[in-house]
């Protein structure tokens, strides 16, 4: 394989960090966004040389941009850019804060697009690959997180555009859809809106207490993510969605289901919204 220059955002802990250190094995020169001086070095020690570490917060999206100009002419030509960076919110929808909500997409999504879209101007003159780290819950939805939910259902759809726009400059788009991983995602990682209506009670509560519970036990590895993410990397033709892990598969696969029976379902009352005489030209 190509050496090759790999940008991550969010390398401290979980997926992010499963990704860098994949990169890196596979030789590659790997970039890493840490929030903290303890963390960069963290990172540069993974393996001196090849692994550079940048202070970075994603929203701040001037910093970014500075970031990633300043990484072309000291560290190489980006090819694989991974937007990464990112937390889960815990909460029913009618719980959960308008700030908290807004705080979500500011990082989540508007962190996703200022990354990107400041990696744009340098790859659209050279063949690269941008991928994101969405969710299985950004192709189906669950209880209790529907401001997560929501923002990564958005950077979905910006992706999915993204890669009809760029493909002629032969660039790819892929978007990341984990399942549950061993990461502390649902545990110290999670950031959860306080309760205050009762009557959810009887829904959330046991959500809440499972995902606490399975946290640290989830099914998905994430060095085997890594490897993944690393293998379509090196492909003529990657995907542009990889779903990963097999309770991913079951629930996307559910969630997309129920999607396609609604519009079955309706298929004659949608029909019904044309002009009887077509189109007017």
């Amino acid at each position: 394989m190509q050496e090759q220059t790999w940008l991550i955002t969010g390398v401290s802990t979980g997926l992010g960090r499963a990704f860098a250190q994949a990169a890196l094995a596979a030789g590659h020169t790997t970039v890493g966004t840490v929030r903290s001086e303890e963390d960069l070095r963290a990172f540069e020690e993974l393996k001196p040389g090849y692994a550079h570490g940048r202070i970075l917060d994603v929203t701040d999206s001037g910093a970014v941009s500075d970031v990633i100009a300043e990484l072309e002419r000291n560290v190489g030509a980006l090819d694989v850019v991974i937007a990464n960076a990112g937390y889960g919110l815990e909460g029913t929808f009618e719980e959960t804060p308008l700030a908290e909500v807004r705080r979500q997409f500011e990082v989540n999504v508007l962190g996703t697009v200022a990354t990107l879209q400041a990696a744009l101007p340098h790859m659209r003159r050279r063949r690269g690959h941008l991928l994101a780290v969405t969710s299985m819950g950004g192709l189906m939805a669950v209880p209790g997180m529907s401001a997560y939910c929501g923002s990564k259902f958005a950077v979905e759809g910006i992706l999915e555009s993204l890669g009809k726009e760029v493909a002629q400059f032969g660039i790819h788009v892929t978007a990341i859809e984990p399942g549950s991983f061993r990461t502390d995602w649902a545990g110290r990682s999670m950031t959860r809106s306080a309760r205050s209506v009762d009557d959810y009670d009887d829904l959330f509560i046991p959500i809440r207490e499972a995902r606490q519970k399975a946290s640290g036990n989830q099914l998905g590895d994430p060095a085997k993510a890594g490897e993944a993410v690393v293998h379509i990397t090196s492909v003529d033709r990657p995907p542009a969605h990889l779903v990963l892990g097999s309770d991913a598969l079951r629930l996307v696969t559910a969630g997309r289901a129920a999607v396609d029976d609604d519009i079955r379902a309706w298929e004659a009352l949608s029909r019904t919204t044309d002009f009887a005489g077509g189109a007017q030209l």
